[in-house]
């Protein structure tokens, strides 16, 4: 055989098909100039193909990631709740993610839906694993010198520390929300005061202001997340869960709010201007955070360490087999991956 023959490619079987598939399909493909995704400029010629499981891992409250992905609070005490967050632990520890419980206001004063919340052995040790109560149950346990109800509750849920969820617009709203007796940052910082575990504050989908994020920065909390509009809003949520009247009084307080987008640059402003006075150096970035490149897009542009958040893309794969969430998962973190090696924010 002679050198020539020795150099000769395989043939490639697919390759007619592959070129009819181009010629069939090639004026359907074509895409507008202003649907172009304007947040990126793309890099083709700076990296290979990403190698499965090609992001780097790092450290986040504590604990290493493997991907800067945050599974959002969700639920607890609901029929479903139990497989949800059962899945939901179950795709952190294989991907290498962190995860925050729905409301465990539920396990205050009793155990009974525990077992909906308690994922620890699910998760493992080494993803960081947050329980989660609103700023109503704090400001109250507060009041009746309870707070060594919440270092309980984060001990029985072998839990890393807490975000708090701050929500006077859904609470107002909501046929049976409560009433706060003080501006939450004073319940913040009372907590704050007595807290020997990690805090996390977080809005509930319309996100925060720039005095409130200049505030929360100025205070030794383990990070901030945005719960920023775009997601689900709970305010709008409780209006529709409300008397129709209601709704049609009160339903332009649900379209307040900030994008996740807009809080980020007030971030960056925000961690320039406080300089050594910024106690909060980490983010969570979440509403409106549709797929992975949102996610990306988020994490890069703001100068602090970050990470992103889903709620409703994991819920809609969690509850039932494991194999769908898994999927869409792998396929979060695939986009991820390929995002990394081409992309690079404008």
């Amino acid at each position: 055989m002679d050198y020539l023959e020795k150099r000769k490619p395989v043939q490639d079987p697919t390759a007619e098909e592959r070129k009819q598939d181009h010629i069939e399909l090639a004026f359907s493909s074509q895409v507008a100039e202003n649907a172009l995704d304007q947040r990126f400029y793309y890099e083709p010629l700076l990296s290979g193909h990403p190698a499965k499981g090609s992001w780097p891992a790092f450290e986040f409250l504590g604990k290493e990631f493997r991907v800067p992905m945050w599974v959002s609070s969700m639920t607890g005490g609901t029929g479903l709740a139990r497989t949800i967050n059962h899945n939901l632990a179950r795709a952190c520890a294989e991907f290498g993610m962190g995860m925050g419980l729905g409301s465990c206001r539920q396990l205050l004063y009793s155990n009974e839906f525990l077992a909906d919340f308690a994922v620890r052995p699910i998760l493992g040790d080494s993803q960081p694993l947050f329980a989660n109560l609103g700023i109503a149950q704090l400001e109250e346990l507060i009041g009746r010198g309870e707070l060594d109800r919440v270092t309980d509750l984060i001990g029985r849920l072998d839990a890393d520390g807490l975000i708090v969820h701050v929500n006077p617009l859904q609470e107002w709203l909501q046929p049976e929300g409560d009433r706060f007796l003080r501006p939450p940052l004073e319940t913040i910082e009372a907590l704050l005061q007595t807290a020997s575990y990690p805090i996390i504050i977080k809005e509930v989908g319309q996100g925060m202001g720039p005095e409130s994020l200049r505030a929360l920065l100025r205070l030794p909390l383990a990070a901030l997340d945005f719960a920023a509009a775009g997601g689900t809003n709970f305010a709008r949520l409780e209006l529709l869960r409300g008397a129709p009247e209601k709704a049609e009084l009160f339903g332009r307080l649900a379209q307040v709010g900030h994008t996740a987008f807009e809080m980020a640059d007030w971030v960056n402003a925000l961690a320039e201007e406080l300089g050594p006075q910024l106690r909060c150096r980490q983010i969570i970035v979440s509403g409106g955070i549709k797929h992975f490149l949102d996610g990306y897009y988020a994490i890069r542009k703001l100068t602090l360490p970050a990470i992103y958040g889903q709620a409703s893309g994991f819920l809609q794969h969690a509850r039932g087999d494991y194999e769908e969430l898994r999927a869409y998962v792998d396929s979060q973190v695939r986009g991820l991956e390929v995002a990394r090696a081409f992309l690079t924010v404008r």
